[in-house]
């Protein structure tokens, strides 16, 4: 590693690789002339460092090194009997005992605490020499501290997004352990007939705090956790096929990173596919097109059919309805709401319409909150709806209890 292009070493760590503190030790380290500068965080009675630079000497401190606190200058620094600032260690004789001093060797050294937002302290944000700086002044000082003042802040950030990540994981490992959800199905009918054409299972959380689902669902991908919980209250969901009534189909939904496990053909393998339709849903742009084609084809040959959910919203659309061929467009709520008295609604409708009839697809529109709205819908030739104005989600016993149909998708 050449000094000319020096690289900032940084542990595994969410707080050392922030942009913010790798620059800040870096800029430091060369502002003062000083060779190494790192971010340490005490871990009980050991100091760790978190991030180093040290171009040249990466052997004498490197990331994840763990050194006993009692061998070095910090706790000394941190209960006031060493000042943060020492142009030449040897003039201080509690550092000049230190074997580290002249170990290592250290002579000029220059450190400020780290606190966390309870006011503990994380660690240390430093600067060291082996050779003594007596150009090293109070303004020096000044601007190490105004630098660890925004490593502090990151830090602080860093370690509340970790906590709340903990929490995530625990609370959605939880759910699945403890399966605290029901399932709940919202019906959806013919617009013409109003005859109950399938149902849309949907999950809905118990666990405190609550969270509504697109949120809890949502929490667990920022936690990598997503496919085990979309699998989780999937299984429980496809009960229901079990007590439908005859040629009503239940529609179940998945994320493309979903498909992509290949898990869905082992939890559908021992259920009757025939009536089981499986919504892709996609808020974020699909990574492998192949993969999920692949998957797609594996269900298809099951039995499975395809559905497009959230159609006109976020990524999904027409380069998901083109390559995924699907069985069934599902309108997302937002072309719906206020479509009786919006002609930009009423066109991209009809366009949709229009597509789904050269591809043989079905159409459904969902969030119908208002008889204007599902007027405007008939009249345009969508075929099926689902929402508030024609059912809420309830427990499959009241489906059964409400619909009687022969009506097959």
């Amino acid at each position: 590693m050449s000094k000319q292009e020096p690289i900032m070493a940084v542990m595994d760590c969410p707080v050392a690789t922030h942009d913010v503190v790798v620059d800040a030790i870096r800029t430091m380290r060369a502002h003062l002339g000083m060779e190494i500068g790192y971010l340490s965080e005490f871990v009980g009675d050991d100091l760790v460092f978190r991030a180093v630079d040290a171009p040249g000497l990466e052997h004498l401190a490197e990331p994840g090194d763990t050194r006993s606190r009692s061998e070095t200058y910090c706790n000394h620094i941190v209960s006031g009997d060493l000042p943060q600032m020492m142009a030449d260690t040897l003039d201080y004789p509690i550092a000049a005992a230190l074997p580290i001093t002249r170990s290592l060797p250290i002579r000029a050294h220059i450190s400020v605490p780290i606190e966390r937002i309870d006011g503990s302290i994380y660690g240390m944000f430093c600067c060291v020499s082996p050779h003594p700086n007596t150009t090293l002044n109070d303004r020096d000082l000044a601007t190490m501290r105004s630098f660890a003042r925004l490593v502090q802040a990151e830090v602080q950030r860093a370690l509340e997004q970790d906590a709340l990540r903990k929490t995530a994981l625990e609370t959605i490992h939880a759910v699945v352990e403890q399966q605290s959800f029901k399932i709940v199905y919202q019906p959806i009918l013919s617009l013409a007939t109003g005859a109950l054409t399938g149902v849309e299972a949907l999950c809905r959380f118990g666990a405190e705090p609550y969270r509504p689902p697109n949120i809890r669902f949502e929490e667990a991908g920022r936690v990598g956790l997503s496919e085990m919980l979309e699998i989780c209250v999937m299984e429980p969901a496809l009960l229901a096929l079990e007590q439908l009534p005859a040629g009503v189909y239940l529609s179940l939904n998945a994320s493309p990173q979903t498909v992509c496990t290949g898990l869905l053909a082992k939890v559908f393998a021992e259920r009757s596919t025939k009536h089981l339709v499986l919504e892709v849903t996609e808020h974020v742009r699909t990574a492998d097109w192949s993969k999920l084609e692949h998957e797609i084809q594996i269900l298809r040959d099951m039995g499975v059919k395809v559905a497009i959910d959230d159609a006109g919203s976020g990524y999904s659309g027409l380069q998901q309805m083109v390559r995924l061929h699907p069985d069934i467009i599902k309108l997302d709520r937002s072309l719906v709401s206020g479509i009786d008295s919006d002609a930009g609604l009423r066109a991209l409708c009809s366009a949709m319409v229009y597509f789904a009839s050269e591809t043989g697809a079905a159409l459904v529109a969902e969030g119908i909150e208002r008889d204007e709205e599902a007027q405007v819908l008939r009249d345009l030739g969508v075929e099926r709806g689902q929402g508030y104005l024609l059912g809420r989600p309830v427990p499959i016993e009241d489906i059964v209890a409400t619909f009687c149909t022969d009506h097959a998708p």
